[in-house]
């Protein structure tokens, strides 16, 4: 079974994260204001980024994940940029062993 991590761009330019095992009837439920409380207050939503999973409890903990990371991380993900994102989760990282460079 598939299951789906996805991240909108609302109307009012927030990121909303979730999932879901039907990522079309997710994204319909969206745009007609039934998919989540807070996307129903800001519409119009877009789908920017997704993710498989194999099974809805790793799509799920992916969400929570991501939920808690910056707009700036989120949006290098959005845009596949991979270094940045690495930058970007050094600098949260607990007992990093890295040095700054010059």
């Amino acid at each position: 079974m598939e299951a789906f991590m996805y991240i909108l761009i609302c109307g009012n330019g927030s990121y909303y994260t979730g999932s879901t095992k039907n990522l079309d009837l997710r994204m319909q439920e969206h745009q007609l204001g039934q998919g989540s409380n807070f996307t129903r207050k800001h519409l119009p939503v877009k789908l920017v980024y997704f993710e498989e999973f194999d099974r809805i409890d790793e799509a799920f903990e992916r969400e929570k994940q991501i939920q808690k990371w910056s707009r700036a991380k989120k949006e290098a993900l959005i845009n596949r940029d991979f270094q940045k994102l690495k930058e970007l989760s050094k600098g949260s990282s607990i007992g990093s062993t890295s040095s700054p460079t010059e």
